[in-house]
């Protein structure tokens, strides 16, 4: 298995204090006060907003974040991250409901998705299955607005993936790895 490495940096343009991490941490408050840049040098990461993998989350893959707005971040609060990793070029399979516990219209997707209302006729989607692969879907259309992260699974309501409502403007599938 591949090993992941990322460097949180208080400061923009990876100045000031930096943190290094290479594993899942459920409290980073310990190690720095906020999150200005970040550099990803390998692996996946989940970054949230609070302890305990809760509150805003962000996907990042390699590559180098030189102020939060990069990562669509709301502000330079990062209190927890995971890593993760998928060993696969895919296949992504995907399948979304417009009603909780799987019920309603359903579409199955298989590859990005930049406007959900477009493809669904609808922005809400109330329950979800990730068959393979993973995504991040995104509060507005075009991969803008908050992110969630979705590993394979059964997601019968929105909060499941830790929305607050079911408005979902587009996905993609998580292709770097």
């Amino acid at each position: 298995m591949m090993s992941s490495k990322i460097t949180f940096y208080e400061d923009r343009n990876f100045q000031g204090r930096s943190h290094e991490c290479d594993t899942d941490c459920p409290d980073m408050h310990p190690h720095f006060s906020r999150c200005n840049s970040i550099k990803v040098e390998s692996g996946c990461w989940v970054l949230y907003e609070k302890p305990n993998y809760t509150g805003y989350q962000y996907v990042l893959t390699r590559g180098e974040y030189p102020d939060y707005q990069r990562w669509m971040g709301y502000n330079d609060t990062i209190r927890s991250c995971r890593t993760f990793s998928y060993t696969s070029e895919g296949p992504y399979r995907m399948r979304i409901y417009e009603r909780p516990n799987f019920q309603g219209q359903m579409m199955e997707f298989s590859d990005d998705c930049e406007s959900v209302q477009e493809n669904f006729r609808s922005r809400d989607i109330y329950s979800c299955n990730v068959m393979e692969g993973y995504w991040t879907l995104y509060e507005h259309p075009n991969y803008r607005g908050r992110q969630y992260f979705m590993r394979p699974g059964e997601y019968r309501k929105f909060s499941d993936w830790g929305a607050t409502c079911a408005t979902t403007g587009s996905f993609r599938r998580i292709t770097e790895f």
